[in-house]
């Protein structure tokens, strides 16, 4: 099993910039693919961002178009850690943001992901 933690949400204004972190423990393959999404109410869970292993040494992402430009992610091997960095953030962007991981080589993550975190909510104010 993985045991996956965020943390860094919280509530900031139109236009300003939040980080997103990921931990992630337990059994973790050192080629899990790591991913971020999010949902709010009424809505079905949102991929945003995700990054899989592309060879032995390579790794390449891939971004939803709607944060494409603005949501950035990244990883620290050694901590067995990734992060989303969100800029201009806008109040659409409101929702609780789960980090995620697969052992599905694919960095366009799909509900068929195995591993989720426990949320943290992300509100943006107008």
């Amino acid at each position: 099993q993985v045991q996956l933690v965020e943390s860094g949400g919280g509530l900031v204004q139109t236009g300003d910039s939040l980080r997103l972190a990921c931990a992630a423990s337990g059994r973790t393959s050192s080629r899990l693919t790591m991913g971020w999404f999010r949902r709010t109410p009424g809505k079905e869970r949102e991929f945003l961002a995700g990054m899989a292993w592309l060879g032995s040494d390579v790794v390449y992402a891939e971004y939803a178009d709607s944060v494409k430009g603005r949501f950035s992610i990244s990883r620290d091997s050694g901590k067995n850690a990734w992060y989303l960095q969100m800029n201009n953030l806008k109040p659409d962007d409101t929702a609780v943001y789960y980090c995620a991981a697969s052992t599905i080589p694919r960095a366009r993550m799909t509900s068929e992901t195995e591993y989720w975190g426990q949320g943290t909510q992300v509100t943006v104010s107008s």
